[in-house]
């Protein structure tokens, strides 16, 4: 039994790292193994986001304090929350996880995003997005090709012309 020192320190880092979060993840972990949620918990940092479990009264209160619209005891199950430092990285990890592990009997129940709601449906939608570095991939491939379309089209232009006045060099010898 926690006393009440231990949950005012949690509620406030709590409160702490749902301010700081872009995104919120909230999972049913009931029948999840502890080696499993230890391996979902190592690939979550890896993106920078971490994996809490939390008695629901206390996760309500955290997020009412930090301004999150969410009513964590309407979820459903045994929660979890991944707190994310961008918008699709947990939401992601953990919907690829799942697909991975399908032993994990993980699923995800809900989240938040920017302080609103979200459904396990919009979650799931979420986890689907490319990420911010892969936005910025497409983005430099596509500034990209153009410029180097021109420059293979000019070396080709330049290397015809050379062939041909070798041709010709060819010719009148």
């Amino acid at each position: 039994m926690m006393r009440r020192t231990e949950k005012e320190a949690l509620l406030s880092e709590v409160v702490t790292e749902a301010k700081a979060a872009k995104s919120l993840v909230f999972s049913d972990y009931k029948g999840v193994t502890v080696k499993q949620l230890s391996a979902l918990r190592g690939e979550l940092r890896k993106g920078g986001s971490r994996f809490k479990i939390l008695k629901k009264t206390i996760l309500d209160i955290a997020l009412r304090e930090a301004g999150i619209e969410v009513d964590a005891r309407k979820l459903e199950g045994q929660i979890g929350v991944a707190f994310a430092p961008d918008e699709v990285s947990a939401a992601k990890t953990i919907a690829d996880f799942v697909k991975v592990n399908k032993e994990v009997k993980l699923s995800i129940v809900g989240g938040a995003l920017e302080g609103k709601s979200l459904s396990a449906a919009e979650v799931n939608a979420l986890a689907k997005l490319p990420s911010k570095d892969e936005m910025r991939a497409r983005l430099a491939g596509t500034l990209q090709a153009p410029v180097s379309s021109f420059v293979r089209a000019l070396s080709g232009t330049y290397g015809g012309f050379v062939r041909v006045l070798g041709a010709v060099a060819e010719s009148r010898k």
